[in-house]
C-alpha cells in the first residue's frame, strides 16, 4: 500500500519525481483531491522524474498540456471544468492514450468511465495548510479502498 505524509509542495513534488523513475509510456495516473490539494505539483514532480524541465501549469482552461524533453512526453489533463464527456473526446482523448507518454488526469473522478481499466488512482487528501496525505486507490475514490 502507498499512503504517504507530505509537508510541503517540496515534498509532494519529490515524492512524485521518484514515481516517475522508470514509469512506462502508456502509463495513466488519474490524481482527484480538492482544490488546492497539490495535483498540479505532483505533475511536476513527475515531469521533473522523466527529466523533463518544462514549466508545468495547470491546464484547467485548455483541458490539456503537453510536456516534453524528458524520457518520453507527458500529457496533463485537468477535466475540472468540463461538463460534457464529448469535450474530452473532441480534444482527441483516444489519440492520446494511443501515444507513447506518461498521461496524467486532474479531476478524472469528474469522468471515470474515460479512464482505462489499468489506470493509477492516486487521491490526495488536504490535512492541513501544508501537510498533505498521498494515497494510491484501486479505483475512482467514491468506492476506493487503498492498496
Amino acid at each position: 500500500m502507498t499512503d504517504i505524509k507530505v509537508t510541503s509542495e517540496n515534498e509532494t513534488m519529490a515524492f512524485a519525481q521518484q514515481l516517475a523513475i522508470g514509469m512506462q509510456p502508456s502509463t495513466v495516473l488519474a490524481l482527484v483531491g480538492d482544490l488546492g490539494a497539490g495535483k498540479t505539483h505532483f505533475v511536476k514532480g513527475l515531469t521533473r522524474g522523466l527529466g523533463s524541465d518544462a514549466a508545468v501549469s495547470s491546464p484547467t482552461f485548455t483541458l490539456v498540456h503537453e510536456y516534453g524533453g524528458g524520457s518520453c512526453p507527458l500529457y496533463h489533463f485537468d477535466f475540472y471544468r468540463v461538463d460534457q464527456l464529448e469535450e474530452i473526446v473532441a480534444i482527441g482523448w483516444e489519440e492520446y492514450l494511443d501515444e507513447a507518454g506518461i498521461i496524467v488526469v486532474e479531476w478524472a473522478d469528474r469522468f471515470p468511465d474515460l479512464m482505462p481499466e489499468e489506470t493509477q488512482w492516486w487521491q490526495i487528501e488536504i490535512l492541513g495548510e501544508d501537510k498533505r496525505r498521498i494515497v494510491k486507490v484501486d479505483r475512482c475514490p467514491d468506492n476506493a479502498t487503498t492498496i
